[in-house]
């Protein structure tokens, strides 16, 4: 019966998606300008790293999937991978408002693009890791227990049988937020992501709206 609902589980969930995804944050943090970056970030890159691959090797194991070591392992990736990016966004918030003389635009503006897509990248792998209570737990969370309502959900006559959201799914929520700095198909149920959507929202509105559109003005 194990193996059976094993293989049920990574039909459905495939946990690469997320790991390329871990992997493409951590070389675009790797390319911020060194003045934007919080202490070493060789460092940083390490214990990210480090998360990851115990990640990599907690996940395939059933009975670890489930637990809180594992819960704790990608809190703390996804945090450290925040945190970074969160960083970077003010250093490069507080030298567009206090600084007069920028003569290089267009590396500010590479720079408000990296971390627009570390950032989609960082939300994506929060929802997925917090809707139902995680991959480990979501195809056997009651509805009341979702944190996301997908289309799929609304409409039964458009669902597969064996239809359950993924990591790609997630990702994909999190670009449209970033992008319209709301909801846009899929629905946050409870007030953890509302929350969480608000500061998505919010990093993303900074990013484009000051940093972007400060940038453009100083190519012109």
């Amino acid at each position: 019966m194990k193996p059976l609902l094993r293989n049920k589980y990574r039909e459905h969930d495939p946990v690469w998606h997320a790991q390329a995804a871990i992997v493409i944050a951590i070389v675009l943090q790797l390319l911020l300008p060194d003045r934007y970056v919080f202490g070493s970030r060789f460092v940083l890159i390490a214990a990210e790293l480090i998360l990851m691959l115990a990640l990599s090797y907690t996940t395939p194991k059933e009975k670890i999937f489930r637990s809180i070591t594992r819960h704790l392992n990608v809190f703390l990736l996804i945090a450290v991978s925040g945190l970074v990016n969160v960083y970077g966004l003010v250093q490069v918030a507080r030298q567009l408002l206090g600084s007069h003389h920028i003569s290089n635009g267009r590396a500010l503006i590479l720079a408000a693009v990296n971390i627009y897509l570390t950032n989609v990248i960082i939300f994506g792998l929060w929802y997925w890791e917090m809707d139902g209570g995680g991959p480990g737990q979501r195809m056997q969370a009651a509805r009341h227990e979702q944190d996301f309502l997908f289309p799929q959900d609304q409409d039964e006559n458009y669902k597969h049988p064996q239809w359950r959201p993924t990591f790609v799914d997630y990702l994909y929520v999190s670009s449209t937020n970033a992008m319209a700095f709301s909801p846009t198909d899929t629905l946050p149920l409870s007030r953890r992501a509302k929350l969480l959507m608000l500061a998505q929202a919010t990093i993303s509105l900074i990013a484009i709206a000051l940093v972007a559109a400060r940038a453009v003005n100083i190519l012109n």
